[in-house]
């Protein structure tokens, strides 16, 4: 099935010491609203749908999985260690090196975050689909190499 790009959100970090992405904030700014929308929205498009996320701390909370499970979102199984399995990673990718050749370089936050939401909009949905579909050659290699690193 193909993909589709979901809106883009630049995430506020709480800062200061261990300031990264916590499960308060990742509910507040992803789950509450945006991503609740947007699961709606793609769900009436298709019969099933299944949500998936790396093994970050904000993400794997028992607060966290009760919310999926109150909002009746299923989570797509990803083994520890495993970003072959992630295909927004290369999408992110790509979209990182669009940024970098940019001339002239964005040199303020708000420069760079107007940069990156008007490169996501023009990402060809083409480059998403790409990713989502080499899955089963990612899940293929990476039972070869029983878990180990690949090529992808």
């Amino acid at each position: 099935m193909d993909g589709r790009k979901g809106p883009l959100l630049v995430l506020e970090y709480p800062g200061g010491k261990g300031g990264g992405m916590n499960t308060k904030k990742y509910c507040e700014q992803v789950l509450d609203g945006v991503l609740e929308e947007f699961y709606t929205e793609v769900t009436k498009e298709r019969d099933q749908v299944h949500f998936q996320q790396d093994n970050a701390s904000c993400h794997v909370s028992k607060q966290m999985r009760k919310w999926f499970s109150d909002h009746d979102i299923p989570l797509l199984f990803h083994p520890p260690n495993s970003l072959d399995l992630l295909p927004i990673k290369r999408v992110w990718h790509k979209l990182k090196n669009i940024i970098r050749s940019l001339v002239p370089q964005p040199t303020t936050v708000d420069k760079l975050k107007s940069a990156v939401h008007s490169v996501w909009e023009q990402l060809d949905i083409n480059d998403v689909n790409k990713h989502i579909l080499s899955m089963p050659d990612h899940i293929t290699a990476i039972y070869k190499v029983k878990g180990g690193h690949t090529w992808f």
